[in-house]
């Protein structure tokens, strides 16, 4: 049964850090062998890609509104994949999930409020 377990959401304060992170488990595949994502889903709004990794690393791409300030990571070791948060806003408060590119393979999400 495929997984994906999301952690590290919390209440932070303008300007401060998270970091996120994904679990996988009971993919086909190996892990590595998958392209990862971050999504997020603000009250009222629609789920909106943040940051993607292939399953190499390699390549990395980031949304406009969080370029410069989030990072995206994976250890295929750990079956898991990262998002570091910096800089955070209250416009970054959302509930997160991860993704397996190209599948529909989703977790239930962390939830990540910004605010003072």
């Amino acid at each position: 049964q495929v997984q994906l377990v999301e952690s590290g959401g919390g209440l932070v304060q303008p300007g401060g850090s998270l970091r996120l992170s994904c679990v996988a488990s009971g993919f086909t595949f190996a892990f590595s062998t998958y392209a990862m994502r971050w999504y997020r889903q603000a009250p009222g709004k629609e789920r909106e890609l943040v940051a993607g990794i292939l399953s190499s690393g390699g390549e990395i791409n980031y949304a406009d509104s969080v370029k410069g300030r989030f990072s995206i990571s994976r250890d295929n070791g750990k079956n898991t994949v990262y998002l570091q948060m910096n800089s955070l806003k209250p416009e970054d408060t959302a509930v997160y999930y991860c993704n397996a590119a190209f599948t529909n393979y989703w977790g239930k999400g962390t939830l990540v409020t910004v605010s003072s």
